[in-house]
């Protein structure tokens, strides 16, 4: 019998230049630069598509705009994707039972978050960018920096960290006030242990914790809306 590591094996033959992997998806492009260096945010302007983000807190009608905008987009002609915070294959499984329980720190539940939004970036946005998708995005980095540093993290380190994030082509905020948030969110079905900030703050009724989580979340987002020239709705 014949060795089998002494077969004949054909060689495949190379791909030619510029064929095979692109950017936006894993390893390096042909002749360039890895997309994700993390030195700088990602550079779309050449790119055809647009990137269009709704930021805002929970029960604010993300979701609702989401599924206006993107009716809107595609009675134009434009093809579109939708893209969502939290909902990385590489990460959303493992995010989901951290917060079901666990003993993470919030610097390890901050590089969840970041790892979630460089997956997304990289196998999502960027490929349908480059194809001259609409991307809708329910939520970008702005909400994981605004949940960070909320919870304690120095907004310098929480920006530096995150600057890999490209630059959206519009960035939509969906501003409201605690008085209208509180009946909106009790409409929905009840206050959200996360949403509530039930995780860090010393707070042992949930409506109160929620109030208090949420007012320190708004004024973040109002920061960071002043800061990136948001368009506020």
């Amino acid at each position: 019998m014949s060795n089998p590591s002494s077969a004949y094996h054909p060689a495949v033959p190379a791909a030619p230049s510029g064929v095979g992997e692109e950017v936006g998806f894993r390893g390096r492009p042909p002749g360039g630069a890895y997309p994700l260096s993390g030195r700088a945010p990602v550079n779309i302007s050449s790119l055809p598509g647009a990137l269009i983000c709704l930021e805002g807190t929970d029960s604010v009608g993300r979701s609702t705009h989401i599924a206006l905008l993107r009716e809107w987009c595609e009675h134009a002609g434009f093809g579109v994707i939708h893209t969502e915070l939290a909902l990385s294959p590489l990460v959303s499984e493992g995010l989901k039972r951290a917060k079901e329980g666990h003993t993470l720190g919030p610097l390890t539940m901050d590089l969840f978050y970041m790892t979630d939004l460089a997956d997304r970036i990289e196998t999502q946005i960027l490929p349908a960018l480059r194809a001259g998708f609409v991307v809708l995005t329910d939520r970008y980095v702005y909400s994981a920096m605004a949940r960070s540093i909320v919870r304690g993290s120095q907004s310098d380190w929480v920006e530096d960290a995150f600057r890999f994030a490209p630059t959206p082509d519009a960035v939509i905020y969906l501003d409201i006030d605690i008085g209208r948030l509180v009946p909106r969110t009790l409409a929905s079905g009840s206050f959200d242990y996360w949403e509530s900030g039930m995780d860090f703050q010393e707070e042992r009724d949930i409506f109160g914790s929620f109030r208090r989580y949420q007012a320190r979340l708004l004024e973040v987002f109002d920061q960071l809306a002043d800061r990136y020239n948001f368009t506020r709705v």
